[in-house]
């Protein structure tokens, strides 16, 4: 769209021209699209990867290695969005699929999801966490109970979690063994402290901020499935509010922000015999509402989403529902 100084500069005779050749217009309108970005040293899915000081980090998730799962993993891989390049970087002290990473007043956090015990004990959920230092990860103070496959944000008060799963009860050895959960913590840097739990306790959503809030959007419940459920939280107020379901319920997707819209995408499904989602969503918080985005390049689920410099990376996952197909691709929304 053109202003009005640069209707004044065109002139009479630019602006018929213009208007006569309307693909010139268009050409100033960027539709994102999404394109291969720089992949993975190494296949990898349930993750939740961060920026942080510039950097893409991501440590944990499941690995595979001809086309198996072969576990969790303590591997943290770095990403230079500049050089396109990835390097090594410390490892956390123990493998854990699903650790939420977060940066947060300077620091890098890794804490909650899952330890295998066993082989058939994969899904032993944790409360405990680390701290990156120059000397290494650290231990934090521990979560007040077992979170894994929340979502994390840093905003003024500190880092929040909300939602996910917890256990259910005493046992705490499969994903049976866990229930969802609302409860929304807040780590100010020495304490864990509570604040208004989420409306709608689900896990393995997506969560952006952006100008008038924090969006949970989509994810799952152990009971129901899939969800459209989006809901926001206004931090002044400790206080959630409901906004524009996900026009398709999905569960394991990831999301970013250009331009100051959210995009969600991928994500499973298990009905039939299951599949991931190629759909990306994009909501428009003027006007509270949702539109087809550009879709997948290569669908996945249990990926992970970054924004960098108005760009989006979709990185790793899993090309097929659960394991199957872990990938090391990356691609970029841009």
């Amino acid at each position: 769209m053109f202003s009005r100084r640069q209707f004044t500069l065109l002139g009479a005779a630019s602006f018929a021209a213009a208007c006569a050749a309307p693909r010139s217009v268009e050409a100033l309108v960027r539709t994102p699209a999404w394109e291969a970005g720089p992949d993975l040293p190494r296949p990898a899915q349930e993750i939740y990867p961060a920026l942080h000081d510039g950097e893409i980090w991501l440590a944990g998730g499941f690995v595979a290695r001809d086309g198996r799962i072969v576990g969790p993993t303590n591997e943290t891989v770095v990403l230079n969005p500049a050089s396109g390049t990835w390097r090594d970087g410390p490892g956390i002290p123990t493998p854990r699929h699903h650790p939420h990473l977060q940066s947060h007043a300077g620091k890098l956090y890794a804490f909650g999801g899952f330890e295998a015990l066993s082989a058939d004990a994969m899904w032993n959920m944790q409360k405990s966490g680390w701290r990156l230092d120059t000397d290494g990860w650290n231990v934090m103070p521990d979560l007040p109970m077992p979170v894994g496959e929340a979502v994390t944000a840093s905003l003024a008060s500190g880092l929040h979690v909300v939602g996910g799963r917890t256990p259910a009860g005493p046992s705490n050895r499969t994903w049976n063994d866990q229930t969802d959960t609302g409860h929304h913590y807040v780590f100010d840097g020495e304490r864990w402290q509570t604040a208004a739990p989420l409306p709608t306790p689900r896990n393995s959503a997506t969560a952006e901020m952006l100008s008038d809030g924090w969006h949970v959007v989509g994810g799952r419940t152990v009971e129901a499935g899939n969800q459209q459920a989006h809901e926001v939280y206004d931090l002044r107020e400790d206080r959630w509010r409901s906004a524009a379901p996900l026009p398709q319920a999905q569960a394991g997707l990831a999301s970013g922000v250009i331009d100051g819209r959210l995009y969600a995408f991928g994500g499973e499904f298990f009905e039939g015999e299951g599949g991931v989602y190629a759909e990306t969503w994009v909501y428009d918080t003027s006007r509270d509402h949702w539109e087809a985005g550009p879709p997948m390049r290569t669908p996945r689920h249990g990926l992970g989403g970054v924004t960098f410099e108005n760009q989006i990376y979709a990185i790793g996952g899993a090309k097929q529902r659960s394991g199957v197909e872990t990938s090391a691709l990356v691609e970029i929304l841009s």
